[in-house]
């Protein structure tokens, strides 16, 4: 990230504020309001991956200490509290285990999502939206996932390094998801240099990203990231052969289809290896997870939907989809930016 955003409210503003102030000081009593009134907001899901890239990427000019600084841990805790109390308030009722997992296996019947527009009438102006939309996570995907690693063992623990490690290119740093995306990017003249667009990337794809970290971060959580965790595994296939199919209709090149081609075959497999050897490995060992699990998955649909639903709304009315229209000028020829430190 080259800079900071712009705040969006008086609760980024103070964060942002305390974080461009020098290093933390030992006992410094820090001005921060309270948590703002809407969990779904602009302002509240800026400043909560604001915190979280803390313990990610880091911040331009942030000194690293602010990482564990108690009193903004104190606020990203508020934060958390009013976000994950927001999701399941539209979660509930939370289905079962089993037939959230019967769910993620039945594409949807009314196929009215992103990738179903992009396929049926989206235009280039829709794909590259996208795009960007999607960077916040794709340009470090499989991050926030790794956090659940060290809070489950044995075999789930195994075959979730196994996905993973495809995940992070299977050995081929060229072949990294995050390296695939960024070429995409750059094929449809895209900047792909990591948190270039943050500053008009609205809340609800934030939000998306921002959930999987906070559960990621937390251990009482860890049922909860493995649901989402799959959720992401066993839906992507069909809807990645879509956007394959769109991109390569609106212009894309080989790198701004090999993305989406890659997840077609990478994440059929991972379906199977997250359902019964992660999931079900879990449970065998804490059974006790499995209503969390099933949470996971409620949640990830809420976000995507609420996600789903922005686009789809700005695009069928004619409008961008971004807080800010893209220029429509292609990224200057030259080398591919480094998106991986």
């Amino acid at each position: 990230m080259r800079r900071l955003p712009d705040p969006r409210g008086p609760l980024s503003e103070a964060v942002l504020g305390l974080l461009t102030a020098g290093p933390p000081g030992a006992g410094r009593p820090l001005a921060l309001p309270g948590p703002g009134a809407d969990p779904w907001g602009e302002d509240h899901q800026l400043a909560l991956h604001l915190c979280y890239e803390l313990h990610d990427r880091g911040l331009p000019g942030v000194d690293p200490g602010w990482e564990w600084e108690p009193a903004l841990l104190g606020l990203r805790q508020e934060l958390e509290r009013d976000f994950v109390a927001a999701v399941r308030a539209e979660a509930d009722p939370v289905p079962p285990l089993p037939d959230a997992l019967d769910r993620l296996l039945a594409e949807p019947a009314d196929q009215t999502g992103p990738s179903h527009f992009l396929l049926a009438e989206g235009e280039r102006r829709h794909a590259r939206e996208y795009l960007v939309h999607r960077s916040v996570y794709h340009l470090k995907e499989a991050d926030p996932q790794l956090w659940m690693l060290p809070r489950i063992h044995g075999a789930a623990q195994a075959v979730l390094m196994t996905v993973a490690y495809d995940e992070y290119g299977a050995g081929r740093p060229d072949r990294a998801h995050a390296v695939l995306f960024a070429r995409m990017m750059a094929d449809f003249g895209l900047d792909p240099r990591y948190g270039r667009y943050l500053d008009v990337i609205p809340a609800p794809a934030l939000a998306v990203v921002n959930l999987m970290t906070l559960f990621g971060l937390h251990r009482a959580l860890r049922g909860a990231a493995v649901g989402h965790f799959a959720t992401v595994e066993i839906t992507s296939s069909p809807g990645s052969a879509r956007l394959a199919a769109a991109l390569e209709h609106l212009g894309a090149g080989p790198d701004g289809t090999l993305f989406y081609r890659e997840h077609v075959e990478a994440d059929a497999v991972h379906e199977q290896l997250v359902r019964r050897g992660v999931i079900n490995e879990l449970l065998a060992v804490e059974p006790e997870l499995e209503d969390d699990i099933a949470f996971g998955i409620a949640a990830a649909e809420v976000v995507d939907v609420r996600f789903s639903d922005h686009l789809l709304g700005h695009w069928r009315a004619g409008a961008s989809s971004l807080r800010s229209p893209l220029p429509d000028v292609p990224m200057p020829d030259g080398p591919l930016p480094d998106v991986r430190p």
